[in-house]
C-alpha cells in the first residue's frame, strides 16, 4: 500500500512525538530542546489541519500553529512539517504540505508562513519547488 495522508488522531501521538524527536536530533528541524508533551503539543496547534503520512506506520506530520492571539491573524498559521529519517527524499514532506496547504484554505487560512534553519536543505529545496 502506498503513502496515504490522513487527518492525525491522538493515537497518532506517540509516533509523531518519535518523528518529532529526529528532527530535534537533526538541530536543522526546529530550535526546540526536547519534544513538548501530548497536551502542550496540542494546546499549541490550530485543532484543524494537524495531519500524518502513513505507509506501514507513521513517517511524517504536519500541523499548523496560530501565530497570534489576534483576531486579524485569525487567517495566518505557521507550518510545520516532519519526515521520519527512513522517509525522506521520497515526497513525504512535499505529500504533507500539498495536504496542508489544501486543508489550511479549506479552513479559512490565507497566509502560510514557515521558519526554516538555513542549513535545511531539504526544506529549502521543498520550498523553491
Amino acid at each position: 500500500m502506498g503513502l496515504r495522508i490522513e487527518v492525525m488522531a491522538p493515537g497518532d501521538w506517540p509516533q509523531v512525538r518519535a518523528i518529532y524527536e529526529e528532527g530535534i536530533a537533526t538541530g536543522l528541524g526546529t530550535f526546540e530542546t526536547a519534544p513538548p508533551s501530548w497536551e502542550e503539543w496540542d494546546a499549541a496547534r490550530l485543532a484543524h489541519s494537524r495531519l500524518v503520512a502513513r505507509e506501514q506506520g507513521i513517517v511524517g506530520w504536519a500541523a499548523l500553529s496560530p501565530v497570534s492571539k489576534r483576531a486579524c491573524y485569525a487567517g495566518v498559521a505557521e507550518v510545520g512539517v516532519y519526515v521520519a529519517a527512513a522517509a525522506r527524499a521520497r515526497g513525504v514532506g512535499r505529500a504533507l504540505l500539498e495536504a496542508l496547504i489544501e486543508s489550511a484554505e479549506a479552513h479559512g487560512i490565507w497566509t502560510l508562513p514557515g521558519a526554516t534553519i538555513a542549513e535545511n536543505v531539504a526544506s529549502l529545496t521543498l520550498q523553491a519547488r
